[in-house]
């Protein structure tokens, strides 16, 4: 769902400076819960217009499965004053672009305008959250959307459905368990009053942030969202439910059948705590010790050295309430899944058992400085990190601060994060394989 103007993209690649500066911002609520954060930049003339709202996949009933994802299409559909199929024209007409986005924990609308079409920007975004028109040509015609996008993006690509299957494995209470983009058969089957029913439970101001970023004035925009903002109804405050997953303490083996896959991929996950905790940050530093570049570790010994394996890798997929640790490998011809993961396993020891060298902790150290200057780089980076920080951490000004945390965390602490979480005991093996290995086992 992606609009873009390669004019105003240039503008907005120059609204941020290489620099670590602090991000100046102001934040206030509305009477009726609406949080508001504004960000003045005024390096270009450019300002973006984003509300990021507190539900995503996690959020859905289970028989209903896809609600958040297909919301992310939806609300482009119309408004009472926004005839169907007139939003993207207003926005290029504008000079502008928009996007939308769904992760298992929100969803989050933007518009990126010239500056001085900052009241349009705001206007949008109160349309969508104020007088939406959910009905069922709107219903029908984003259903057939989504189950392109499926086909186009998870079905025929290759490897598609690799985080679903390791979630689904993952999970077995928490809603984490489903992928985000959820079931084509539970969308086919709720009606049309279920779809209004997830709007007005989900889709309130006080389950929402507004950030405005860029080159406007403060006194304006404040006149601006109050006006457009103010008269949307606050809701009835969400209860979320707790999920606890029993810990994981005896390795156990998964398989999914690929028909688009030509080689297979083995992989081994292992469930982390919430991206609020330090040691989430601890197991990001661990990632780039093992398989960020190709100097890191896995990489030059597996890939690099030994010739095992064609690619190599592990990541930390951080979430709200809890996370995954994966490591995956495409072995080469002549190896087995086996051999590269007895060879990754290996370097996850000596991490648990040696202190990584001062060298090396220093070269990390200025990776994660160089990841948090081009994170914020932007204004368009920036807008999405401060909703982020609000909504999903509790705290806008970790987009200051969080850099501190990662300064803090030591060699000690990089050796007790894999000891803890990264034991062959608390994991699970998935073999991702294509349909034509079945009869090979």
């Amino acid at each position: 769902m992606k609009r873009s103007l390669i004019a105003l993209g240039s503008l907005l690649m120059l609204g941020g400076t290489a620099s670590a500066q602090k991000v100046a911002f102001e934040e206030y609520n509305l009477d009726n819960g609406l949080h508001v954060i504004l960000h003045q930049d005024k390096s270009a003339p450019v300002i973006i217009t984003s509300v990021m709202y507190h539900v995503g996949s996690k959020d859905e009933n289970p028989e209903r499965t896809g609600f958040a994802h297909f919301f992310e299409h939806l609300l482009f559909e119309g408004t009472e004053n926004i005839k169907r199929g007139e939003w993207f024209k207003i926005v290029t007409a504008n000079g502008g672009n928009n996007n939308a986005n769904t992760s298992d924990d929100r969803t989050y609308y933007y518009e990126v305008f010239p500056s001085n079409n900052l009241e349009l920007g705001i206007w949008m975004e109160a349309e969508r959250m104020l007088h939406p028109v959910i009905n069922q040509i709107g219903v029908d015609t984003q259903n057939e959307v989504v189950k392109e996008e499926k086909r186009l993006r998870i079905d025929n690509q290759p490897y598609g459905n690799l985080i679903a299957e390791v979630k689904k494995n993952m999970f077995k209470v928490h809603p984490y368990r489903w992928a985000t983009i959820g079931s084509m058969e539970h969308l086919d089957a709720a009606t049309l009053q279920e779809f209004q029913a997830f709007n007005k439970k989900f889709y309130i101001p006080n389950n929402a942030v507004l950030v405005v970023a860029g080159d406007f004035d403060p006194a304006q925009a404040k006149k601006w969202i109050n006006q457009y903002f103010s008269v949307v109804p606050k809701g009835t405050p969400i209860t979320r439910q707790t999920f606890t997953e029993q810990p994981i303490t005896q390795a156990f083996k998964a398989r999914y059948e690929d028909p688009n896959v030509q080689l297979p991929m083995v992989v081994t996950a292992y469930r982390t705590p919430s991206m609020k905790t330090k040691d989430a940050r601890v197991l990001d530093m661990i990632s780039s010790i093992l398989s960020d570049g190709k100097s890191s570790r896995m990489y030059k010994k597996i890939v690099d050295e030994k010739k095992m394996a064609m690619q190599i890798g592990a990541f930390n997929y951080t979430q709200e309430d809890a996370g995954l640790y994966i490591v995956y490998g495409i072995p080469m011809p002549g190896f087995t899944a086996e051999d590269i993961m007895k060879e990754a396993d290996a370097e996850i020891v000596k991490l648990q058992t040696e202190l990584i060298s001062e060298r090396e902790f220093t070269k990390l150290q200025n990776q994660f400085e160089s990841r948090y200057v081009s994170n914020n780089s932007n204004v368009e980076g920036i807008a999405e990190n401060l909703a982020s920080y609000y909504l999903l951490y509790g705290d806008v000004n970790l987009i200051n601060t969080e850099i501190d945390i990662y300064r803090k965390i030591t060699r000690q602490d990089i050796m007790d994060a894999a000891k803890k979480y990264l034991n062959p005991n608390q994991r699970m093996t998935l073999d991702y394989v294509g349909a034509k290995d079945k009869a090979q086992n």
